[in-house]
């Protein structure tokens, strides 16, 4: 029986799938359920700073006016963030408690002074990692694309030094040289880059003249854009590196593990086909290794990265032009 068992930020995982950050991950009972399935990791809901901020506006409001007495409003914004970081740290604690796979935290914060306190209490609460889900929206035009890849710099020395545990980070792929981008926050001092987060779209209802929320689970053919951008890096950068987005069948698994992921993360296909796909795609990669005489995922992780390609440029744009030269209408 082949080995499924790899390294990921440092961790034992017993299979390179990883239950990514969802509402999936934000009970104990869904988290048993995953581990039975036979994930290697579960990384828990998100804990977004937005959120407690918008609990702090209601409380706020039931004080009235308190502009004489800023000591009390201190004190009073303390313990409401610790009331809500409560239950947050609570599900890390019994987590570690009941489960035996690495329990992995995610924080989503807006200003960087934050993150230095979030990460503080998830590592006390007991985490084995942070998963920093990081975007920095890129709407304001007076900060220039160096100003915003600051901030990310900024906040992830703020985090290491604040915690002993690895920290990864999950990003976007909307930087101005995301390549560069991806190399130099390898060599920042974190353990892992997972690529890439994906995003509430707003979209709009012509008849209703109205803006609302398109489908926010991925497609099938979503993983081409980590896929490419996996192999493209895969053997430089100085962590490991993680796949997201798309993942809906064993093969894409696969695909990944092939580009050089060091481990998957799968969301919108649980939602779909329920935590039995986590033992699907265990199954499957089993056999496929078997078939192919791998004893280990390491024995064939990044054999298909661009470094390892016969044509490093198939992962460039001289493919899209090969392909659409070749296209016929109607195919």
């Amino acid at each position: 029986m082949p080995d499924l068992g790899i390294k990921y930020l440092g961790l034992d995982l017993k299979s390179p799938v990883i239950a990514g950050s969802s509402s999936l991950t934000n009970t104990i009972e869904h988290l048993k359920a995953i581990e039975k399935a036979g994930a290697g990791a579960v990384v828990l809901k998100s804990v977004f700073e937005e959120e407690i901020y918008l609990e702090y506006a209601h409380e706020f409001e039931k004080l009235g006016p308190m502009d004489n007495n800023l000591e009390f409003l201190d004190y009073y914004d303390l313990e409401i963030r610790k009331e809500n970081l409560k239950h947050y740290l609570q599900l890390i604690t019994d987590a570690k408690a009941q489960l035996s796979i690495p329990v992995i935290a995610s924080i989503n914060c807006v200003t960087s002074q934050e993150w230095g306190f979030f990460a503080q209490k998830i590592e006390t609460a007991g985490a084995d990692a942070i998963e920093l889900n990081m975007f920095l929206s890129p709407t304001n035009l007076s900060q220039t694309s160096q100003d915003n890849e600051s901030t990310y710099f900024d906040i992830i020395t703020r985090v290491s030094q604040k915690v002993s545990i690895p920290v990864s980070v999950k990003i976007s792929p909307y930087f101005s040289n995301l390549g560069g981008m991806i190399r130099d926050i390898s060599f920042s001092g974190i353990k892992g880059i997972v690529l890439f987060n994906r995003f509430y779209s707003p979209d709009i209802d012509i008849a209703k003249e109205t803006i609302h929320g398109s489908n926010v689970l991925s497609h099938e053919y979503d993983y081409l854009l980590p896929l490419r951008w996996v192999a493209m890096m895969s053997n430089r950068v100085n962590c490991d590196l993680a796949s997201s987005t798309g993942v809906h069948t064993w093969e894409t698994a696969v695909k990944m593990i092939l580009a050089g992921s060091q481990a998957v993360q799968v969301v919108s296909a649980l939602y779909d086909k329920g935590f039995g796909f986590i033992e699907e795609i265990n199954r499957e990669i089993a056999q496929w290794m078997t078939i192919h005489n791998y004893e280990k995922i390491d024995n064939f992780r990044g054999k298909l990265s661009q470094e390892n390609s016969v044509n490093p440029s198939e992962f460039e744009r001289v493919q899209f032009m090969k392909n659409f030269g070749e296209f016929k209408t109607g195919q």
